[in-house]
């Protein structure tokens, strides 16, 4: 898959990737900011200005007029914010792709963060952050993230809390906007059915004014575990839900693809390990998987589970078991080439759709400054050999680097689980 990107003079980066065999356009804009760039006092302000680019421009004063229009042309829109970044996007049929990117840049380029939009939207996202809250399922993965991290930024949750949503005054946006939303800190990406003469002119008539300023570094986590740890939040649910993880390595790492084989070995899809053993053989868990986070400074690789309260120590324990036996005798040439074709194929059907292509590039773009392909990555895996698997396992699958998060009735359990993880 070919792309092309293109500087503007302030330091605009734009991404544009045509795409055969698709009849629609993705417009992606992904800023190099998030909650980890907050300090204590504007935790959640990341994500509530991604709320408030939806809320009115000079152009289309009220949110109802931005929604009006994207939905007159059947299309997709939406935003996310992430720990490192935060990202706009439309989707809709590619003969649409001009109302798409002039309403999606006028959110982005003008939006007018009134007052009484604030206040207003400080009632939607505390109310988010209580449906959060019944979902714990969500809940614990922010449960081990602020196990992994806590007192640091990275370990705070990206919607923030609820003393600073209600304090936020408009001036705290438009200081947080200069400091951050800057040209050289932002990544435009369109993919799909495109003409892309034509796109990279209509975004430089766009972007062009952008004011670029020295981009703000984030603070780098600390990172010193010499034994398990575990957290629990004590809560009336009628399942308990658990991560169990450790601490790996960061997103440019050189074994960060070998990470994400090792991962799905353990429980990447509905024949992985733990995926058998867990749910097929056990009947511990409907729901089990295991993941990889990779951060610019560090990284985990964690298994996510929701279990009967009375399974929760032999679930820990069959984890454990799993997490050794990878750890100690190599995989075979064919559990080996299966994983492989596995992940090459979920990439392969992610890259047939516009969004997936406009987030796969952007994302890489805005937080590397630098674009591997998905042959390269191939190429990369296909070079893994079981060696690697068991040297990676080895390095990381080590007791004291086991972090465990729970969410469940299960008041004053923190030892028997410490005693469980030591096993390792």
């Amino acid at each position: 898959m070919n792309y092309k990107k293109t500087t503007l003079k302030n330091g605009v980066r734009i991404i544009t990737v045509p795409m055969k065999g698709t009849g629609t356009a993705t417009i992606m804009i992904s800023v190099g900011v998030g909650s980890r760039y907050e300090n204590k006092e504007e935790a959640g302000l990341s994500h509530f200005i991604e709320h408030m680019m939806f809320k009115g421009t000079k152009k289309r004063p009220i949110p109802r007029k931005i929604y009006e229009e994207l939905d007159s042309i059947g299309g997709i829109f939406n935003a996310f914010t992430g720990k490192s970044r935060t990202a706009y996007y439309a989707k809709a049929d590619a003969k649409h792709i001009n109302t798409a990117m002039d309403v999606l840049f006028d959110m982005f380029l003008n939006s007018k963060m009134e007052m009484k939009e604030i206040n207003r939207e400080k009632g939607t996202i505390l109310q988010e952050m209580s449906m959060y809250e019944d979902l714990p399922m969500q809940n614990v993965e922010e449960v081990f993230e602020e196990l992994l991290y806590k007192r640091q930024r990275l370990g705070r949750k990206i919607i923030g809390n609820k003393k600073t949503i209600t304090n936020f005054k408009r001036k705290d946006f438009v200081d947080y906007l200069k400091r951050f939303y800057l040209a050289n800190n932002t990544v435009v990406c369109v993919a799909g059915k495109i003409n892309e003469k034509d796109i990279i002119k209509k975004i430089t008539k766009y972007f062009s004014q952008v004011k670029k300023n020295k981009k703000l570094e984030f603070e780098r986590v600390f990172e010193k575990q010499n034994a398990p740890q575990v957290n629990i939040k004590n809560k009336k649910t009628d399942q308990t839900h658990l991560v169990l993880g450790v601490r790996a390595y960061k997103s440019d790492h050189k074994d960060r693809h070998v990470l994400s084989l090792l991962a799905s070995i353990l429980g990447g899809n509905m024949s992985s390990r733990l995926f058998i053993q867990v749910r097929e053989r056990q009947g511990l868990a409907y729901h089990i998987s295991t993941s990889v986070e990779s951060y610019q400074d560090v990284g985990y690789l964690a298994v996510n589970a929701g279990v009967e309260h009375k399974n929760l120590l032999k679930t820990v324990a069959t984890i454990l078991r799993e997490f050794k036996k990878i750890s100690s005798q190599k995989i075979d040439n064919k559990e080996l080439q299966k994983t492989k074709d596995y992940i090459k194929g979920k990439m392969i059907m992610n890259m047939e759709a516009s969004d997936a292509v406009a987030g796969y590039f952007a994302g890489q773009e805005t937080l590397e400054n630098k674009i591997e392909k998905p042959q390269e990555i191939f190429k990369k895996i296909d070079a893994i050999t079981s060696e690697d698997i068991l040297r990676v396992a080895k390095d990381i699958l080590v007791s004291e680097k086991l972090n465990l998060a729970v969410i469940g009735p299960h008041e004053g359990g923190e030892n028997k689980l410490k005693k469980t993880l030591e096993a390792l």
